[in-house]
């Protein structure tokens, strides 16, 4: 499944709470080690989540993102792949909630 058929879901998401697709992108910039252009470019190519997250660079700090999405801990998540997309998923109901940015990108 490509991302940009998330990514709509995503932006519909945290704008119906009042957040920016701009705070999105950051988000998910953060988490993946891409910049806006990259993270764009895989949107447009319609990259699948498998090549997406392989290309990343996963933030050293995406570790400190717990709790459950779906009633599933994300600790107790053995499948890579499917860790790094319900830590995205997790950032974007972070997002939408209003959590602030700082606490979001688990800065110091």
């Amino acid at each position: 499944m490509p991302v940009a058929d998330v990514y709509v879901h995503y932006v519909n998401k945290v704008e119906r709470k009042d957040r920016t697709e701009a705070e999105l992108i950051k988000v998910m910039c953060w988490l993946t080690g891409f910049d806006s252009k990259t993270l764009k470019q895989h949107l447009k190519n319609q990259t699948s989540f498998r090549d997406f997250f392989k290309a990343a660079k996963i933030h050293p700090n995406a570790k400190l993102i717990t709790g459950s999405i779906c009633g599933v801990k994300i600790a107790d998540i053995e499948d890579p792949l499917m860790k790094k997309i319900r830590y995205m998923d997790k950032l974007v109901d972070e997002i939408a909630k209003g959590r602030p940015m700082e606490k979001i990108l688990r800065e110091a």
